[in-house]
């Protein structure tokens, strides 16, 4: 029992290090020289502290738009919830969090050994935070102990069970092969696109053949591409709230606003300046993902080959950017573009109970890949159409998750969600108060 509680507090909680001990038992069930193993097992634990940092610039780059925007807000002190919440929930119940995924895991693993459903979650910081939003959605409906275990473990199980597999279809659609699925929180916006551009679309009329002018191939670039949107967004929303409020929710002295270092900038150069971190972040991001699956798609195939034969492999999102990266680039700008006329014109007109802010991340890695799946069954236009909708969705859907989480972590939600993290919140607390 010492073992086991030694593993889920603090290894299991750990998604990089729960990744590279996937990868460690794959490369051993291949009989992996030892020096093969070390540098299987340690490129993939760098790999996803990698992704991580990448998160946590980007997070930094986006998170003064929070009080930018509750400023467009006359929220009631009762609707404002404390931002660092999701934090502290995450120190006190990371235990909790830890022993609900491998017990996920070993479920998935028994399925895809007995029955037809193949898909084995691989998505280490993905099985990390629907883990977390589901002991949450829990703690909400007042679970405590053994429930509350229960309750998130079966939730966990289904997800990485039954999304992967609804996706597999469509993602040997897009990819043209069924060596793996997606495991990801886009999957809600991959399904929505893949409906809508097969209904609305023409896939005879590829994005993908679409020419850019020269003059405008850097767009291409997503880290280039990223960092002009978020640079943008900060210059109207500066322009939009005033030099008072700027001061005060960015801090500094007047005419002025603080940024990284303690330096200070006017606003052009501060919004260029949280653009450019914002695009080094994903950079930062992807170089983890790159590394990461290289290495743990190799040792995958030791857990298929030796324990469960036939069985793919449910990984992240942007192993489906290269097959349609106009997609992927549409996608985004659409859904930014979306978003944020719908939170201002929502919060304009008293429809937004909570503060939402613009959801960057979330257009990017998740509302765009669904760009990409739309495009597959519909062209261009099922993208486009797709990516509109999934733009108003995506508010609606931190608008309702937020108050499911209202106690624990609705900012985490506010700064992440939009996705299958909302959907699930709602849907799981609907289920808990039964619970």
């Amino acid at each position: 029992m010492s073992v086991i509680n030694y593993l889920t507090s603090n290894i299991f909680k750990q998604p990089s290090l729960f990744l590279g001990v996937v990868a460690l038992i794959g490369l051993l069930l291949q009989r992996k020289s030892f020096g093969e193993v070390i540098k299987g097992t340690f490129k993939t634990i760098i790999g996803v502290i990698i992704l991580f940092k990448g998160v946590n610039i980007i997070g930094d780059a986006v998170s003064p738009l929070s009080g930018a925007f509750s400023t467009l807000y006359d929220l009631p002190a009762s609707n404002q919830f404390d931002p660092q919440g999701w934090l502290n929930f995450l120190g006190e119940y990371g235990s909790t969090i830890g022993l609900v995924i491998v017990l996920a895991f070993i479920i998935n693993l028994l399925v895809a050994r007995i029955t037809p459903i193949k898909n084995i979650f691989l998505t280490g910081h993905i099985f990390f935070w629907m883990s977390y939003i589901f002991v949450a959605v829990g703690v909400e409906a007042g679970l405590t102990g053994t429930a509350l275990t229960i309750f998130a473990t079966l939730f966990l199980a289904l997800y990485i069970i039954v999304v992967p597999a609804l996706l597999r279809p469509f993602v040997k659609k897009v990819t043209g092969s069924d060596d793996f699925t997606i495991g990801h929180s886009a999957s809600i916006f991959c399904l929505l696109g893949a409906g809508i551009g097969k209904l609305v679309g023409n896939k005879e009329k590829s994005t993908e053949d679409l020419k850019i002018p020269k003059a405008f191939e850097f767009f291409r670039d997503t880290t280039i591409a990223t960092s002009l949107i978020v640079f943008a967004t900060y210059i109207v929303v500066g322009l939009i709230i005033g030099p008072d409020a700027r001061v005060e929710i960015f801090g500094g002295a007047i005419g002025t606003l603080n940024t990284i270092g303690g330096m200070q900038y006017d606003l052009f150069t501060f919004s260029l300046m949280a653009g450019l971190t914002f695009g080094a972040g994903l950079t930062i991001l992807l170089t983890g993902v790159r590394l990461m699956l290289g290495e743990i798609i190799p040792a995958f195939k030791g857990i298929s080959d030796k324990l469960i034969p036939n069985s793919i492999p449910a990984l992240d999102i942007p192993m489906v950017f290269p097959f349609a990266p106009n997609a992927l680039l549409i996608g985004f700008i659409v859904s930014m573009v979306t978003s944020i006329l719908t939170i201002v014109i929502m919060a304009s007109t008293g429809l937004l109970a909570y503060a939402v802010i613009p959801l960057t991340v979330a257009c990017f890695f998740d509302v765009a890949p669904g760009a990409i799946f739309a495009n597959a069954t519909g062209g261009r236009r099922g993208a486009v159409i797709a990516s509109i909708v999934s733009g108003v969705l995506m508010v609606l859907l931190v608008a309702v998750s937020i108050p499911a989480l209202f106690n624990t972590v609705a900012g985490f939600n506010q700064l992440f969600g939009g996705n299958d993290f909302s959907l699930w919140s709602a849907i799981g607390s609907l289920i808990g108060k039964i619970f």
